[in-house]
């Protein structure tokens, strides 16, 4: 027998589910993710186990439904669904201290503008912080279109399916089987390959706690990330850069203080924001270390303002 639970919740006034929406319609064969009307169906593991999570949003209103094919197992279903809002909450960024943020910058003269007119912005978090870190892997210096196709041939050759038939995103336990040659032969380069199998086994083994240190976060608030350790312990896996830890901890921990200078979209809209304000021309391209430079002030919210840049082209759903 199957194991169903179901949430509901309470959404802010100004909460943009278009936002939300974009980040997991970035596959449009909708392997693992389906967006339609105000719903989400993505599939995802409930510890190993092939699971359905749909989120319908009515009005300010969010109900939730997770159907774990479980089988014969007997679950602890108070447990699940007290874990299962932690996730919701996360995934909609729910956590994300953005009043804070929006009364922080509202009267700087080129993001104050900018956030007013979206606000409310919230990051979307992935359903892991390993789908988070694998697809930071991933979308290592190619195009999102490419990206994608990388992730939607690595969910689809991974095969674990939940009965109603959607793909599940898979974790550390499905990959570390594999080898390198097989995910070569899914399109991934040699390095991303090896850098993939490597965080999987180091996942798997337990040197690598991700799922532990997020959860740990979730239940004691009062307590900041461990970013730094997280960071420390990542940047030793080659393959891992800088760039690569700030977006995992921003999409995988919802933490909202990492640089993302090396981010091609960033700094391409920042280029375009300050060229309105004639503080470049056109043609100037801003480099790194001026983004560096230039987010530097926005501590400790510089991830966020990332996903503001990012949010003047919602359709790539970065």
């Amino acid at each position: 027998m199957p194991t169903l639970i179901n949430t509901r919740l309470k959404l802010p006034a100004n909460y943009q589910r278009d936002n939300f929406f974009a980040f997991h319609q970035r596959d449009a064969q909708m392997l693992s993710e389906m967006v339609k009307d105000n719903q989400l169906v993505k599939g995802i593991c409930w510890n190993e186990l092939p699971a359905r999570l749909t989120l319908t949003f009515k009005k300010q209103q969010l109900t939730t439904e997770l159907h774990i094919d479980s089988g014969r197992r007997k679950l602890n279903e108070a447990h699940i669904e007290q874990e299962l809002r932690h996730l919701v909450k996360h995934m909609l960024g729910l956590n994300q201290a953005i009043h804070e943020f929006e009364s922080f910058i509202q009267e700087h003269p080129h993001l104050g503008p900018l956030v007013a007119k979206q606000s409310g912005l919230r990051v979307p978090q992935s359903a892991s912080a390993f789908e988070a870190l694998s697809w930071a892997i991933t979308g290592q210096q190619i195009s999102v279109h490419a990206a994608i196709s990388l992730r939607r041939n690595l969910i689809r050759y991974a095969g674990v399916q939940h009965s109603s038939g959607i793909y599940c995103c898979p974790g550390p336990t499905q990959l570390v089987a594999f080898t390198v040659d097989e995910l070569r032969a899914q399109g991934f380069s040699l390095t991303k390959a090896q850098t993939i199998l490597e965080l999987a086994r180091l996942i798997h083994s337990g040197e690598l706690p991700l799922e532990t240190w997020l959860r740990d976060y979730w239940n004691n608030t009062l307590l900041p990330l461990p970013a730094q350790d997280i960071h420390d312990r990542l940047i030793q896996v080659k393959g891992v850069g800088p760039w690569t830890i700030s977006y995992a901890l921003l999409r995988g921990f919802g933490w909202l203080d990492g640089s993302l200078h090396g981010d091609v979209a960033v700094r391409r809209n920042l280029q375009w924001l300050l060229a309105v304000d004639k503080q470049l021309n056109n043609e100037e391209k801003i480099s790194e270390a001026a983004t560096k430079e230039w987010l530097a002030g926005f501590s400790p919210w510089r991830a966020l303002v990332a996903a503001h840049l990012w949010a003047m082209q919602k359709a790539d759903g970065y």
